[in-house]
C-alpha cells in the first residue's frame, strides 16, 4: 500500500499541493485566499495536530495504527450505526459522539496514569475548546441564521404568492405541473434553506395535483429531488454546503464563494430537470390514485360509519368524554350530529341525549361490539364521506392531511401519549406511511418523521395545526396572517446578505446573522418568532459532528482511510478516483446524516488528493455535490422524508427513480468539477 507522506517540519515537498489552483509549498506555508489574505487558521490547526501525544505515527511513509486511531474509527462505526437505525434522533447520537470523544482524553489519562496505557490519547489539540468547537464554529451560526432568513421569508406569504401565480397556467396539463413544480422550488432552494422551500410548496404542489386530477406521487418526488438539485446554486442552499465550505477553509485554507458552483449547479439543474421530464417521469410510480375525496385517497370506505344513541342506550346523561373518548373499544367520534347541528372536537363536555348520531371511525369488529354494549344503532343507507365530514362548517375544510415534520415533538411519541385529540382539538382518522396505510390501533403507534396523518377538526384547529412547526399541512390552507406588506423588506434582507456575502465585504456568517437580526428590527419577525424559527435538531447535529472530524484529523484516522484510497487508486486516472469518492459519499449519505457524511469524507478527500498531487479543493467539491443529493432513499435527505407519506411511496421507489439520477449525477458532476477546476494543481 503506499504511504501518506507526513505533513510538519520532516515533510517532504510532495506535501505541496493546490487548493483549488494556488500553489503551496508544505502544510507549513501560508495559503492564499482571493485577493492576497493570507489565511492561517489551517495552518495552526495542522501544526497543533503535530505537537501533542497521540498525534499520526508513521513508518516509512505508512500510517501506524495507534489507539487513538482505533477508538476514533470504533466511535465513527457505532455512530455510523446509530444514524443508520435511528434509535434515538440523529442530533442525540451526534452529542453522544462529541461526549464520547472528550472523554476519551481524560479515561485514558488515568489509564496510562494505572499503566493500562503506555501515553494518553489525545484527540483535541485545545481541549476542550476543540471538542465544544462546533457550538461556536462559523458553519453552525450560519445555518442557524439561515434559518431565521428562511422563516422571515416565509412569513410574508411572498412564496406560496409565487407558486399561485404559477400554478394558474398550468391547467391538468402533466407537463405544466411538472415544468411548475421544478421552476419554482429549485431556483427558490438556492436562496433559502431547501428543506424550508419544500415544506412552503408541498401543499401548493398537493393542491395542483388535485386540480388537475394528477397523482400527487407524479409530482412529490420531483418536487424533492428539484430542491436538492437547487440547493446546489448557490452556498447558502443547503446546510451541508454551508459545513463542507467551512472544512475547507479549515483544512485549505479556501472557503466556498457565494457563487462558487453556481456554474456547475446550473448545468446539473438543467441535467437533473431533464432527466425528471423524461425517464425520471416514466418511472416515478403513481402510488396515489387522483382523487377529489380524502377518505377515498385514503380507503377509508370499511372504516367511517354513523351510529345513533337510542333511547334506552346506557350512555344518555353521560359526557362523551366518559363514555365513548376514555373507552376501551378503538373507537374515534368525529362528529356529532344532533338536530339540525352538527358538532366537532372538542366533543368532550357536551352531554349524550337520545337520537344523538356520532359519526364514527372503529373496524367492522369493535363496531359489532360496540352497538351491542352501548346501545346503539347502525344509520343505514349513510356513507361518510369528505363532504358529510365536512358538513359542520360550511364553505370550510374540516379534513386535511398533516404531515410529522423533522425536529417534530411528537416524533417516538404516540397519539395517546401526545393527547393529540385534546392539545390540538382534532382527530386522527388514518396513517399513511409510505406506502402503507393504518386505519386502526392508531392511539399505539409510535410516530416518525414523514408519517401522513388523515386529520379532522375545525377550521381554527386546522389553521392552529398549520401554524405549528410539528406538522406540515399538505393542502394549502386560508390564512389571513401573511406580512405581506413585508415582502419588499424580508427580499432585500436577503438580497443584501447574499450580495455583502458573494462580493466579500464580510464573512458570509457575519451577513447571515446580521440579516437575521435585520428580520426581527424590520418586523418581518417578531422576537417571540425566532426560537421556532430554527431547527435545532440541525444545529445540533452540526455541532456534534464537527469535532469529529477533527478527531479524524489529529488522531490520523482521516489519513489512514486516505492511504487505502490512494494505495488503491494507482491503476487508476484521477478522474475515476474523483469520480469513486462522488459515489462513496453519495452512498453513504443516503444512509445516514449527509452532514454527518461530509464530516467524515471531506478529510479523508483532502488528505487523498494531497498524497496523490491532485487538486484537493476539487475532491471537497465532489464530497459536497454527493452529500447535497442524496436520491435513493428516503432517510437519505430530509426533503425525501416529506414527501414519503404525501407521495405514498415505498423504499424502493426511491432507488427505481433515484437510482439512475444518481448515477447521472455523479458523471456530470465528475466531468464538471474536472472540467471547471482542474484535478491537477
Amino acid at each position: 500500500m503506499k504511504g501518506i507522506v507526513a505533513a510538519g517540519p520532516d515533510a517532504s515537498t510532495e506535501r505541496g499541493t493546490s487548493t483549488g489552483g494556488r500553489h503551496v509549498d508544505g502544510v507549513g506555508a501560508p495559503r492564499r485566499r482571493e485577493g492576497g489574505a493570507t489565511s492561517t487558521a489551517a495552518v495552526s490547526r495542522q501544526q497543533r495536530c503535530h505537537t501533542f501525544f497521540g498525534r499520526r505515527e508513521r513508518s516509512n511513509g505508512v500510517v501506524a495504527i495507534t489507539p487513538g486511531i482505533v477508538i476514533v474509527f470504533a466511535v465513527i462505526l457505532l455512530a455510523l450505526a446509530l444514524f443508520a437505525t435511528e434509535p434515538v434522533p440523529v442530533d442525540v447520537t451526534a452529542i453522544g459522539v462529541m461526549v464520547t470523544l472528550m472523554l476519551v482524553q481524560p479515561l485514558s489519562g488515568y489509564a496510562a496514569a494505572t499503566g493500562l496505557l503506555g501515553e494518553p490519547i489525545l484527540l483535541f489539540p485545545d481541549y476542550p475548546g476543540d471538542a465544544l468547537s462546533g457550538f461556536a464554529n462559523s458553519a453552525t451560526l450560519t445555518v442557524l441564521a439561515m434559518f431565521i432568513l428562511s422563516d422571515g421569508v416565509q412569513r410574508t406569504g411572498v412564496v406560496q404568492l409565487l407558486g399561485a401565480y404559477i400554478s394558474r397556467y398550468t391547467g391538468d396539463s402533466e407537463s405544466r405541473q411538472l415544468g411548475a413544480t421544478i421552476g419554482v422550488v429549485g431556483p427558490i432552494s438556492g436562496f433559502i434553506n431547501n428543506t424550508a422551500a419544500v415544506a412552503i410548496l408541498l401543499p401548493m404542489v398537493t393542491d395542483l395535483a388535485e386540480r388537475g386530477k394528477l397523482s400527487p406521487s407524479k409530482l412529490l418526488l420531483p418536487l424533492s429531488y428539484a430542491s436538492m438539485f437547487g440547493g446546489m446554486l448557490t452556498v447558502i442552499g443547503t446546510s451541508t454546503n454551508i459545513l463542507a465550505s467551512d472544512l475547507s477553509d479549515r483544512l485549505l485554507g479556501q472557503p466556498f464563494s457565494m457563487f462558487e458552483f453556481t456554474q456547475l449547479g446550473a448545468l446539473l439543474s438543467v441535467v437533473g430537470a431533464a432527466y425528471l421530464f423524461t425517464v425520471g417521469r416514466a418511472l416515478t410510480p403513481e402510488r396515489i390514485k387522483p382523487a377529489v375525496d380524502l377518505t377515498e385517497e385514503f380507503e377509508m370506505a370499511d372504516y367511517l360509519t354513523e351510529v345513533v344513541v337510542r333511547e334506552d342506550s346506557p350512555l344518555v346523561g353521560q359526557q362523551i368524554r366518559r363514555a365513548l373518548v376514555e373507552t376501551e373499544f378503538d373507537v374515534d367520534l368525529l362528529q356529532l350530529i344532533r338536530g339540525d347541528d352538527v358538532f366537532l372536537e372538542p366533543l368532550g363536555p357536551k352531554q349524550i341525549q337520545a337520537g344523538d348520531v356520532f359519526a364514527i371511525r372503529t373496524d367492522r369488529d369493535t363496531l359489532v361490539d360496540l352497538l351491542d354494549v352501548e346501545g346503539l344503532d347502525l344509520v343505514p343507507n349513510v356513507t361518510v364521506d369528505e363532504d358529510e365530514l365536512e358538513a359542520a362548517e360550511e364553505s370550510s375544510q374540516n379534513l386535511v392531511e398533516v404531515v410529522v415534520a423533522p425536529g417534530s415533538s411528537l416524533v417516538g411519541e404516540t397519539l395517546a401519549t401526545t393527547s393529540f385529540r385534546q392539545r390540538y382539538d382534532a382527530t386522527v382518522l388514518a396513517l399513511r406511511r409510505g406506502g402503507e396505510l393504518i386505519r386502526a390501533r392508531l392511539d399505539n403507534i409510535e410516530l416518525r418523521v414523514g408519517d401522513t396523518l388523515l386529520v379532522q377538526a375545525t377550521a381554527d384547529s386546522i389553521a392552529r395545526l398549520d401554524t405549528n412547526r410539528n406538522f406540515i399541512v399538505a393542502q394549502e390552507i386560508e390564512r389571513h396572517d401573511w406580512r405581506r406588506s413585508k415582502i419588499p423588506v424580508a427580499v432585500s434582507v436577503v438580497a443584501a446578505v447574499v450580495a455583502l456575502a458573494a462580493l466579500d465585504v464580510v464573512p458570509i456568517v457575519v451577513s447571515a446573522l446580521g440579516g437575521a437580526l435585520a428580520m426581527v428590527a424590520t418586523g418581518c419577525l417578531r422576537p417571540t418568532e425566532l426560537y421556532d424559527a430554527v431547527q435545532w435538531d440541525v444545529v445540533f447535529l452540526l455541532a456534534g459532528v464537527i469535532p469529529l472530524g477533527i478527531a479524524m484529523e489529529t488522531s490520523g484516522a482521516a489519513d489512514l482511510l486516505a492511504a487505502f484510497v490512494v494505495g488503491t487508486a494507482d491503476a487508476f486516472p484521477l478522474l475515476v478516483v474523483l469520480g469513486v469518492f462522488y459515489l462513496l459519499t453519495a452512498v453513504l449519505t443516503n444512509v445516514i446524516s449527509n452532514n454527518a457524511s461530509v464530516v467524515l469524507m471531506v478529510p479523508v478527500a483532502v488528505e487523498a488528493a494531497t498524497s496523490l498531487g491532485a487538486n484537493a479543493f476539487s475532491f471537497v467539491l465532489a464530497v459536497t455535490f454527493a452529500a447535497s443529493t442524496a436520491f435513493m432513499t428516503p432517510v437519505g435527505y430530509q426533503t425525501n422524508l416529506f414527501v414519503y407519506g404525501p407521495g405514498g411511496y415505498r423504499f424502493t421507489d426511491y432507488i427505481r427513480v433515484g437510482g439512475p439520477l444518481q448515477l447521472l449525477f455523479a458523471v456530470v458532476t465528475t466531468l464538471g468539477i474536472a472540467a471547471i477546476w482542474g484535478l491537477r494543481p
